[in-house]
């Protein structure tokens, strides 16, 4: 080696390599399939591109992340522009993303699919939170730009349909950068002083740009914590957003969510003659049918006829009384006779008829039951069956061997 070497450090040949990539690759698109994704607490978001053969890392700092309309995650096949750049602490070459786009779908689409999904797993579109509209809404409140078409055919309709009506308008931008937090503010202050009966949320058609701000979950969380009844009115028939799914009814256009809203005062009006109307004839009716019967009771039904009806049943119920007053009658006779019969049987009279006898003391009258309580000149009353003697008492024998 004749020539002298020239010997680089770390540092420089990284300079070098680092100023060979970002001339040669400045601006670039490349495609591919997001992997290890990481939202830092920073802000910065850090992924791998990679296809089937080959890996790149990117980042995604915060001051360029901060307006990405869709959610980055694993598995998305994304188209990113950027810069290729060497990271010198590590020595390895990085993209760094300047502009993102979902590969097949627009980023706003994907955002819409995305917020949609995530939201419907957490209940906000669920039907048992929607809130009835009321019938009769004294004041209506209206969240919408105070110079587009929306506000004018919503007024419009009003007029037409019921001209006292109370109308609060909170004029708001209904797109571009801040207009969903104008939008989510305006329904919260509705709810904050709570002066309204029903709120109409919305604006007029336009492409899905025009409407993104009725896409933002600032605003599909501010419709659904309210507690006032909404109304969503957001562009024509073929376009839905996130907050018609989570209001408490939704519109197709400004219009008719002002058709919605209150009914037709005339078409009030011409029920309520109809019901009075019918409520009369029911009424006349009702009297016409009472009146006839009580003719027919008053001409047809001879009070003389009823008495003698009641006074023939009255004769009916004593018959039954009185049958039923001697079939007891009968029965208790039944009874007594019974007893009697075993009164006869234990009856001491009866017992004299079967050849006994009753024997007296006197002069008190006691009955003798033993020949103890007798003496010898003592007189005595014995009674049969067919009458009684007085004896006198000569000879007393107590141990039954004189007896008969």
């Amino acid at each position: 080696m004749t020539g002298k070497r020239r010997i680089y450090t770390v540092s420089e040949l990284t300079r070098k390599i680092k100023l060979l990539l970002e001339e040669g690759f400045a601006q670039i698109w490349i495609e591919g399939e997001i992997s290890n994704f990481t939202h830092h607490q920073s802000g910065h978001m850090y992924f791998s591109l990679k296809d089937e053969n080959s890996i790149i890392s990117s980042v995604l700092f915060r001051g360029v992340n901060r307006n990405l309309k869709f959610e980055l995650k694993d598995g998305i096949q994304v188209i990113c522009f950027g810069k290729v750049s060497l990271y010198d602490r590590r020595g390895q070459y990085q993209l760094y993303v300047e502009k993102i786009e979902p590969k097949g779908v627009g980023a706003l689409q994907l955002a819409f699919e995305q917020l949609k999904e995530r939201l419907s797993k957490e209940g906000l579109f669920d039907p048992r939170h929607k809130k009835p509209i009321p019938f009769l809404p004294q004041r209506i409140g209206i969240v919408t730009s105070p110079t587009g078409a929306a506000i004018s055919d919503i007024l419009t309709v009003l007029k037409e349909k019921f001209a006292n009506l109370e109308i609060v308008l909170r004029p708001v931008r209904v797109q571009g950068e801040g207009s969903a937090e104008e939008i989510a503010e305006a329904i919260d202050q509705f709810n904050q002083y709570d002066q309204v009966d029903v709120l109409i949320v919305g604006r007029g058609g336009g492409s899905l740009e025009d409407l993104w701000a009725f896409n933002e979950e600032v605003v599909a969380r501010a419709i659904y914590r309210s507690r006032i009844p909404i109304i969503s009115a957001v562009g024509h028939e073929i376009n839905s957003t996130i907050s018609d799914g989570v209001a408490d009814q939704r519109a197709a256009t400004p219009s008719k969510a002002a058709e919605r809203v209150i009914a037709d005062k005339q078409e009030l009006l011409d029920k309520i003659d109809n019901f009075y109307s019918r409520a009369e004839k029911a009424i006349s009716y009702t009297i016409e049918l009472l009146e006839h019967r009580l003719q027919r009771y008053v001409f047809r039904k001879d009070p003389s006829d009823l008495i003698q009806q009641y006074q023939q049943r009255i004769d009916e119920l004593i018959s039954t009384l009185n049958l039923k007053l001697r079939h007891l009658a009968e029965i208790n006779r039944e009874k007594y006779n019974v007893l009697i019969g075993k009164l006869h049987a234990l009856s001491p009279l009866n017992i004299l008829s079967r050849g006994y006898s009753i024997t007296l003391r006197l002069p008190q009258r006691q009955i003798v039951t033993k020949a103890e309580e007798l003496k010898i000149g003592a007189k005595v009353s014995t009674k049969l069956a067919g009458g009684s003697f007085i004896s006198k008492i000569e000879e007393i024998s107590k141990n039954g061997r004189n007896e008969i």
